[in-house]
């Protein structure tokens, strides 16, 4: 499965099976020793909800690795809001943050009333109030988790994010292929393409409005940019060869791309105004899978010119190309760290296939994984997460492990496969 030709084509023909459910369901696979303990009550007045704002919050950090929610049943008392809060009982649990909040119905929706409450510092760290209209309560719970944890940690929340990922239904050449997007934890999901020949590749655009990736419904692969909630859409290339791995530009001007057009698979860029293309590489080798660094002025791509896959870094100013991984014999699929300081990707070690990250400054490589069938990483616009499309038993299944790899977790399917995850980047700026 993970050769150089493999890489090129795409994932082409994985072994997709029955039906993919369109929503994901998290179960936690590996927590992290230093997770900050908190609490968050059920919010007073939710019981006739359609959705239980606490506890979506509650999952939401959980999964995040930085913090250990209590469990409910743990709960001596049930404060809903700052003043009833008793520090020593809460002290007593060894909780060290708490959220307490309060629901109501409103006109148009729903009224969100909370407060975090710093256990240890005996005072309330925020307090705020959210209306959401009625089919929004998981948006709303969203917000609020972004919120808690930025206010925390200092790192910018991203639960309100979201993911894109491909789907199949059937066996062989009966299999019907689905383009989905969902929430960050799965849910909520809205499938935007169908279609009865694979879909692979899916890129956000830096505006979280528009999809790009390949699909294979002309029978070979070709390029495609999709408005994620209008659906319309417009192939933009449809060379003889290979048209792959497209990947959009920090400005949204333009597309980093695979193209075979003139002999062997080099990378391209692609001006969306007017499709003109510009050739990046000319080698005798394979070069695919390019990913912009965050100031837009390199890219990374994947390259068997050293005799097996590794990475490299192109300099778009000078036109200088510099190896990056020397570690192991095969690293592919790269991707920045949104600050730029590490990459994550694919490394082969006898354990299998991994994601790994490395230190672009000293060069150190950190297995962060602990599955062996790993491929398509994509990193969280904070830079705290990587999802990654795995196998569980017989089925694709997405997972995500914390840029630390303390803590990891795992989206799989009701049924079926789920495979090519990419992350949003934050919506709504």
């Amino acid at each position: 499965m993970h050769t150089i030709s493999k890489v090129w084509l795409f994932c082409l023909l994985l072994a997709m099976s029955t039906a993919a459910s369109a929503n994901l369901t998290i179960e936690i696979t590996r927590g992290s020793d230093e997770a900050l303990p908190i609490g968050v009550v059920p919010f007073q007045g939710s019981d006739d909800m359609p959705e239980d704002v606490a506890q979506i919050i509650h999952d939401n950090l959980d999964r995040s690795g930085f913090f250990d929610p209590l469990d409910r049943d743990s709960m001596f008392e049930q404060p809903s809001e700052a003043d009833d809060v008793e520090f020593s009982t809460w002290r007593s649990l060894d909780v060290r943050y708490l959220v307490v909040g309060q629901a109501e119905r409103t006109d148009d929706g729903y009224r969100l009333q909370y407060d975090l409450m710093d256990i240890s510092g005996q005072q309330r760290m925020m307090s705020e109030t959210v209306n959401a209209s009625e089919d929004d309560l998981r948006g709303a719970a969203h917000y609020i988790s972004d919120q808690i944890f930025e206010e925390i940690t200092d790192i910018r929340g991203a639960f309100s994010t979201r993911i894109a990922y491909v789907t199949a239904q059937g066996v062989g050449d009966n299999t019907d292929y689905g383009l989905y997007v969902a929430d960050a934890d799965g849910r909520d999901s809205q499938q935007i393409l169908t279609s009865d020949e694979p879909i692979l590749s899916p890129a956000w655009s830096p505006d979280g409005g528009k999809l790009a990736y390949v699909s294979f419904e002309n029978e070979r692969p070709e390029i495609y940019i999709q408005e994620v909630n209008s659906g319309n859409r417009a192939r933009i290339t449809s060379f003889e060869g290979i048209n792959g791995a497209p990947v959009w530009s920090p400005n949204g001007r333009r597309l980093a791309m695979s193209l075979s057009k003139d002999g062997q698979p080099e990378i391209y860029i692609m001006e969306i105004a007017d499709r003109s293309l510009t050739r990046v590489t000319d080698s005798s080798s394979i070069d695919t899978e390019p990913a912009w660094s965050p100031d837009g002025n390199s890219l990374l791509f994947t390259s068997d010119r050293s005799g097996g896959p590794q990475i490299y870094q192109h300099d778009l100013g000078s036109g200088e190309t510099e190896r990056l991984t020397y570690t192991g014999n095969y690293n592919a699929r790269a991707r920045f760290s949104p600050d730029g300081d590490n990459l994550f990707f694919i490394h082969r070690s006898d354990r299998g296939y991994q994601v790994a990250r490395q230190d672009v400054e000293n060069g150190r490589l950190v297995t962060l994984s602990d599955s062996t069938q790993d491929e398509s990483p994509s990193v969280a616009p904070n830079g705290t997460m990587v999802i990654f499309a795995t196998q569980q038993g017989n089925n694709g299944v997405l997972s995500a492990v914390s840029a630390d790899g303390r803590s990891s977790f795992r989206l799989p399917a009701a049924q079926g496969d789920v495979r090519d995850p990419a992350w949003s980047p934050f919506l709504n700026e």
